[in-house]
């Protein structure tokens, strides 16, 4: 057995997950789309939780007459955890995602809650940004005051459970 794939056994058996990424990239010229896809593959290994990565970029196509050129990368990545796996898709946005290993993930509570509450801050990001972009000055108002409200929900219900109320 190689190391690499002892390293894939060990961390499947302690919660890892190995995972086909699939994306698509594009860029003005050809040069600069080949950067860009190096650059993409680097960014993601040095994520906190990413074990191992390996990316390929498939011949750049299109360009000519103002046309943009493009290209996919397939990258295979071996997480830590579900989690991890789960950052990486919120923050890249994948075309397709094939989980290789393990065939069937358990997720332990903790993880569930600490996923959903990446989902969620990700999400309230892009509304806060997209809302920004297309609101007006006075439904910004609007929307900063409804936060405003839902956080002081939040304090309530949270003094609450401290107090031990429902």
């Amino acid at each position: 057995m190689s190391d690499i794939e002892k390293k894939i056994k060990d961390t499947i058996k302690n919660g890892g997950v190995l995972t086909m990424l699939y994306f698509d990239i594009h860029a003005k010229d050809k040069e600069s789309l080949q950067h860009l896809g190096t650059g993409f593959i680097n960014q993601v290994i040095e994520k906190p939780g990413v074990i191992f990565a390996l990316g390929e970029i498939d011949e750049p196509t299109g360009g000519g007459e103002g046309k943009n050129w493009s290209s996919s990368v397939s990258l295979k990545v071996l997480t830590k955890d579900f989690k991890t796996l789960a950052g990486l898709c919120m923050a890249h946005s994948p075309f397709t995602v094939e989980i290789l290993r393990p065939d069937e993930i358990y997720l332990p509570l903790n993880q569930a809650h600490e996923v959903l509450s990446i989902m969620a801050a990700t999400t309230a990001e892009y509304k806060r940004y997209i809302l920004t972009k297309i609101a007006t000055p006075e439904e910004i108002v609007r929307i900063n005051e409804n936060m405003g409200k839902r956080a002081e929900m939040g304090k309530k219900i949270l003094k609450g459970e401290k107090n031990g109320t429902d």
